[in-house]
């Protein structure tokens, strides 16, 4: 299977504004216009933030330093933006039910606090409609422990608004099974999979095409924790196989599986790069996905 493709918005032919700054932000156009804006948005460097209803903290502006400072739209290709961007994106898609694509990053803001967090604004698109929207995502970074090499979380993915994002996991209620938590399970060997009864599905050649939006995502994530900050690209890489696992009295049918909020994903797939990296060939990786039950939440963990 081919990779997920980033959309190319000029190939496809998308009606658009000249500078798409002012159609995702609405920022103004002049130099002018912005400094009058970072003006009225904190003159003196005071502590009272004036309010201004188009702005978003985190994502528009940050005021954990002074002065504050707006958050500036860079336009950038790096990848590990790209990559957190698209789980928030990914996050969306499985629970709003839709299939919006992602094009590029605009601009990010780093926050460290026990996590690493960062404030991502993305171009999206709806490929039934060929319309662009502006899009948010926070990504939380949480340092591994043993037994998972990654953990990765989404604690806001949506439109862009300036509602303030609640990035707490929620613990307190049912939503995440005890099946879910703790040691991550060990490779699926053929005989669990005889014996497993309903516990797995092993998805067909149909389906890796169908999912392969969310599914080459996993498998670039599961590969970003072998390779980490050295990637400057998406890796090529082809789905083999792949299969879902869920708790045995909670999801029968295979669609249910599949659509999931709490699940465990084993992936067979080949890196199709450079050889001299040593880890070009096949490779196979167990990723846990939970979500708490609340909107833009997401958490993905990796096996060693």
């Amino acid at each position: 299977m081919a990779g997920e493709q980033v959309i190319d918005v000029k190939r496809i032919g998308i009606s658009r504004v000249k500078d798409p700054r002012l159609r995702i932000s609405g920022l103004p156009d002049s130099v002018r216009k912005r400094k009058e804006r970072q003006k009225k948005y904190n003159p003196r460097g005071i502590d009272d933030l004036p309010v201004d209803h188009d702005l978003c903290y985190g994502f528009d502006f940050d005021r954990s330093l002074r002065p504050y400072k707006l958050v500036k739209s860079l336009w950038g290709d790096a990848y590990d933006i790209q990559i957190f961007g698209r789980l928030g994106l990914c996050c969306y898609n499985f629970q709003q039910g839709t299939n919006l694509k992602f094009v590029r990053w605009e601009k990010y803001n780093i926050k460290p606090t026990s996590t690493i967090n960062f404030y991502v604004t993305l171009e999206a698109m709806d490929p039934a409609l060929h319309s662009l929207f502006s899009f948010q995502t926070l990504f939380s970074y949480t340092r591994p422990r043993v037994g998972i090499s990654l953990k990765w979380s989404t604690f806001a993915g949506r439109i862009k608004c300036n509602e303030a994002v609640y990035n707490y996991w929620i613990e307190s209620d049912n939503a995440i099974d005890d099946f879910y938590k703790g040691d991550m399970p060990k490779w699926v060997s053929d005989e669990d999979l005889a014996a497993g009864n309903n516990k797995y599905y092993v998805l067909q050649e149909s389906e890796l095409h169908e999912n392969e939006w969310w599914l080459h995502l996993f498998a670039e994530i599961a590969f970003y924790s072998k390779q980490g900050s050295t990637l400057r690209a998406a890796p090529r890489l082809e789905i083999k196989r792949a299969l879902v696992e869920t708790r045995e009295e909670a999801r029968r049918e295979p669609l249910e599986k599949l659509k999931a909020g709490n699940a465990i994903f084993y992936i067979s797939y080949k890196y199709n790069g450079d050889p001299s990296t040593g880890l070009a060939g096949d490779h196979k990786a167990i990723i846990r996905k939970t979500m708490d039950g609340y909107p833009g939440h997401m958490c993905l963990e990796v096996a060693e």
